[in-house]
């Protein structure tokens, strides 16, 4: 995956039920402040944790989402394309049209199942599914603790069919004083898969 040899211009990023939602949001407005189109898929149990964790109202109506979050990052409806997990004429549904590469983040662990097996119920999945067999990066961000073996071997199961798993674990060798920083460095670590520039933090030993 990471050696796709194309630079990154379109990007699908998935939002689930997964707790996590600041990574997402961020890291969507980090895509679009680096000049990326985005195709963004998110749950209804993404919305439910939006709202849970940012006081952020995900409409349910994808039109009206686009809309919101267009006007809050200040980009045009072309730069950033919101799509209904049962849009299945969407571009990310086919290879014949998929994007550069695909996030999932935060993924919650019934989508990482759906993945891992294929059964492509709703958009998102497709997407992905569409990401492995055209052999495009996909990223997952898993997040859940503890782990069960479950998890692991449909995590494993995705890492051997080519996904990078990246889980949300911050550091702390950049010294971060604020909830931020820890953001800006799970974020930052899924840009470098991408190799999509940011300033987020200083490479290491810079």
């Amino acid at each position: 995956m990471s050696k796709y040899p194309h630079p990154i211009q379109t990007v699908t990023l998935a939002l689930t039920g997964a707790s996590g939602m600041p990574y997402g949001i961020r890291l969507l407005e980090c895509l679009l402040q680096s000049g990326k189109t985005v195709w963004l898929l998110y749950s209804q149990a993404a919305q439910v944790v939006a709202q849970q964790e940012m006081s952020l109202t995900l409409p349910a109506s994808a039109a009206a989402c686009q809309t919101l979050l267009c006007e809050k990052f200040n980009v045009r409806p072309t730069q950033l394309r919101v799509f209904g997990k049962d849009e299945w004429f969407a571009p990310p549904a086919s290879g014949t049209n998929p994007a550069d590469a695909m996030i999932i983040c935060p993924a919650s662990m019934g989508v990482v199942a759906a993945v891992a097996h294929g059964t492509s119920d709703h958009l998102i999945e497709r997407a992905a599914d569409v990401c492995l067999k055209e052999r495009r990066p996909l990223v997952i961000v898993p997040r859940e603790a503890p782990l069960s073996t479950l998890h692991l071997e449909n995590l494993l199961k995705l890492s051997r069919l080519g996904a990078v798993i990246l889980p949300p674990a911050a550091g702390f060798y950049h010294h971060p004083q604020t909830i931020d920083d820890l953001i800006d460095f799970v974020v930052a670590r899924i840009l470098d898969q991408l190799h999509i520039p940011h300033t987020l933090m200083p490479k290491w030993g810079e």
